[in-house]
């Protein structure tokens, strides 16, 4: 298994994957369960990521998702990914904000150029 990333000072460590049936990004929460939005994504620290991503990738199949890994976010309600591609694939698309998931947070628009 490759090394997991050390989250830093207020971060915490999710576990995410692909949905097979959709394609739709999904996090592992309560009870082992994947939902759609990342507020329902169960926070691990580094010791405890290790052991619930080897869980999840061997229960993969039966839960119907591919390509399971942690992503680094802030310990915010809801987690924020520290990444720009990992908030992109946990609010929707950037492209335009009628695009974005049910569940993504109202963000305010950025004043035009």
């Amino acid at each position: 298994m490759k090394r997991l990333s050390r989250p830093g000072e207020g971060e915490i460590l999710l576990l995410t994957a692909s949905r097979l049936l959709d394609g739709r990004i999904v996090w592992l929460g309560e009870g082992d369960h994947w939902h759609e939005a990342i507020a329902e994504a169960t926070r691990f620290t580094h010791e405890d990521a290790g052991p619930a991503l080897e869980r999840a990738l061997a229960e993969a199949e039966q839960k119907e998702v591919v390509a399971i890994y942690e992503v680094v976010a802030k310990d915010t309600q809801p987690p924020e990914p520290v990444t720009t591609r990992e908030a992109i694939r946990a609010h929707g698309p950037s492209v335009h904000p009628d695009f974005s998931y049910d569940h993504a947070p109202v963000r305010e628009k950025e004043s035009a150029l």
